[in-house]
């Protein structure tokens, strides 16, 4: 077997950003822009965006975007085209459903906007591009 770290505490690496495949990194970027409150790095082009901003804030240094002409949005339900989500912490899930929608996002489960006393903490929304994304309680 392979051992990975050779002392305690030492990695192999560090991670770097998490990058979404998508039709158009721009408007994804924007999409996420609003929804995080970071910055879209002015340094990208038509095949790559990403955002700027206090990696720890999110966990990661960066989140980015590609362009891929093959993409293919996940389904809901099911992992089709699905090898991971993101979970974003919200204070509440009325405000939180209230400010994704308005930003563009898809309610997926369930459809329609919570009710004031809401017994599961997690909400499932598709992004722009079909990305699939929870909104949840801390």
């Amino acid at each position: 077997m392979t051992q990975v770290a050779e002392q305690p505490g030492s990695t192999a690496g560090r991670l770097g950003s998490v990058v979404l495949d998508c039709p158009d990194p721009l408007e994804l970027a924007q999409f996420y822009s609003a929804l995080l409150g970071l910055d879209i790095d002015e340094n990208g082009d038509d095949d790559w965006r990403s955002l700027t901003g206090p990696g720890s804030s999110l966990g990661f240094s960066t989140l980015a975007f590609r362009r891929s002409e093959e993409y293919v949005p996940a389904t809901w339900p099911g992992t089709d085209a699905q090898d991971l989500h993101l979970d974003l912490i919200v204070e509440d899930l009325s405000s939180g459903h209230a400010s994704v929608t308005a930003l563009g996002a898809e309610p997926l489960d369930p459809l329609d906007p919570p009710p004031a006393e809401n017994a599961r903490g997690w909400r499932i929304y598709a992004d722009p591009a079909g990305h699939p994304f929870r909104i949840c309680l801390e």
